[in-house]
């Protein structure tokens, strides 16, 4: 082991609760929260229906649950499930890490009866070593403020896997010899970085997106548990010269970033948790909509047009084509003629039966789009930033307009998610799978998640 293997394992072994500070132990429980609610309401989608069913299919040892589905798999299926339903309705936070990270975490904190202090712990660890790794290799959105689009290979968020890798080997207590193999088996399970060609494949766009979750998350534990085994991996994976960042085809390697600090300047507080279930980089766009709808009381038949404007953006070749649920996800005009009528966020956004309304696609054709003058500019000077600006011309000959800086959920002051907020999203998506009151009630333990002792005895309560 050299300096960013040893440095990480390091920091797993010897990161205890008592030392994480008060808003790491909080965004742990919202990612698990946030993850939770999105994996619930994945449950209605195709992708979901699907991974579920395989999943239990191939089922195992009752060593943890599938949300929804009211039966205990094999860990490591389990796991494979839950990400898939995390990440089915693009309803997950950003970067897409969490899908990766929060099902490997709950299945081995459950087949170890582990306690809620130790999976925060385990979390805070994951997610950190999450997003060092992203910042260190990622260059997507310096691609789209440089030039207009995504760079020529690319993944999402695939390295969280390592995240994921250390995470679940510091709840199985693994000495830094076996963390080691984890991490270097985890980075040969790694999936390749597919972004690019899925971005550029036209409608109908398949079920898996620019990330297999689910294969990602399955890949972390069943690493982790070889490694504890004793099958060996490549345990300098991080610091060979044709290490992981190389093979993995990123497309900017800044090692030092990932130590910059480690263990007493945390930077995985920086997650976007989203309110709506479409691609991120509309999050700012709607916001404009919504506020313009509420405020001025505008019903889809009086309006004529709608012009929205934000960053450049290159998921999707047809912004007219929802045949699929993935269409749907990275579809401007869908998405804002979805609030036009008034559907709540969650799965109902992309159903069938909402993705062949005639009064939904004929409103479509009411929105243009295109790039703000200066939403790249602005993303360079603020990551954070998501300038947009939405005018809406009504029948009356009014027009109007709203312009945000940052869309909801963004981890600045006014615009984060409240507590109140993900417990909403939870216990609405929840209640597809069981009653209010039980929701309601497995909120509050997740919320208090440090207090108990058995995390299987909280994933019990939540079973359908």
């Amino acid at each position: 082991m050299t300096e960013i293997t040893h440095q990480l394992i390091r920091f797993a072994q010897s990161t205890a609760f008592e030392s994480l500070p008060s808003e790491v132990i909080e965004v742990s429980k919202r990612h698990v929260i946030d993850a939770l609610a999105c994996a619930f309401a994945g449950t209605r989608s195709d992708r979901g229906k699907i991974s579920t069913q395989v999943a239990t299919r191939l089922g195992g040892p009752a060593e943890a649950s599938v949300i929804g589905a009211g039966v205990k798999i094999a860990s490591v299926n389990a796991a494979f499930a839950n990400s898939e339903l995390m990440n089915a309705l693009d309803y997950d936070a950003t970067p897409h890490s969490p899908p990766n990270i929060v099902p490997a975490m709950l299945a081995m904190a459950e087949m170890k009866r582990a306690s809620g202090r130790e999976l925060i712990t385990s979390l805070a660890i994951a997610h950190e070593t999450a997003w060092r790794l992203y910042s260190a290799m990622s260059s997507f959105m310096s691609s789209y403020v440089e030039k207009g689009t995504s760079p020529a290979v690319f993944g999402n968020s695939n390295e969280a896997v390592l995240g994921a890798a250390f995470g679940a080997g510091r709840l199985l207590s693994l000495d830094a010899e076996k963390l080691a193999n984890a991490v270097g088996l985890t980075a040969y399970f790694c999936s390749l970085p597919v972004g690019k060609d899925w971005h550029t494949t036209p409608p109908p766009k398949p079920m898996v997106k620019y990330a297999p979750t689910g294969w990602l998350s399955k890949a972390a534990l069943t690493a982790v548990l070889l490694a504890e085994e004793g099958m060996t991996g490549n345990g300098r994976v991080l610091d060979s010269e044709y290490g992981f960042w190389r093979f993995y085809g990123a497309a900017r390697w800044d090692p030092d970033s990932i130590l910059a600090g480690l263990g007493e300047r945390w930077v995985s507080d920086a997650y976007h948790f989203k309110p709506y279930p479409c691609c991120r980089f509309f999050h700012s766009q709607i916001d404009c909509f919504l506020a313009l709808r509420e405020e001025h009381g505008l019903e889809p038949d009086e309006i004529e047009s709608v012009e929205s404007l934000s960053m450049p953006f290159a998921a999707n070749p047809d912004q007219m084509s929802v045949s699929t649920e993935s269409d749907a996800q990275f579809s401007l005009p869908y998405n804002l003629a979805v609030v036009a009528f008034g559907i709540p966020a969650g799965p109902r956004w992309q159903a069938m039966e909402t993705r062949q309304d005639r009064r939904i696609l004929d409103f479509m054709r009411k929105v243009s789009f295109g790039v703000h003058p200066e939403a790249q500019r602005a993303k360079a000077e603020d990551p954070k930033s998501w300038l947009a600006r939405v005018t809406v011309r009504a029948r009356s000959g009014r027009t109007y307009r709203k312009e945000v800086r940052y869309a909801r959920g963004t981890p600045v002051q006014g615009y984060a998610l409240s507590k109140q907020d993900l417990t909403e999203k939870f216990v609405r998506s929840a209640q597809l799978c069981i009653p209010k009151e039980k929701a309601l009630k497995a909120a509050d333990q997740f919320w208090d998640l440090e207090k108990s002792d058995d995390v299987a005895e909280i994933m019990a309560a939540i079973a359908a």
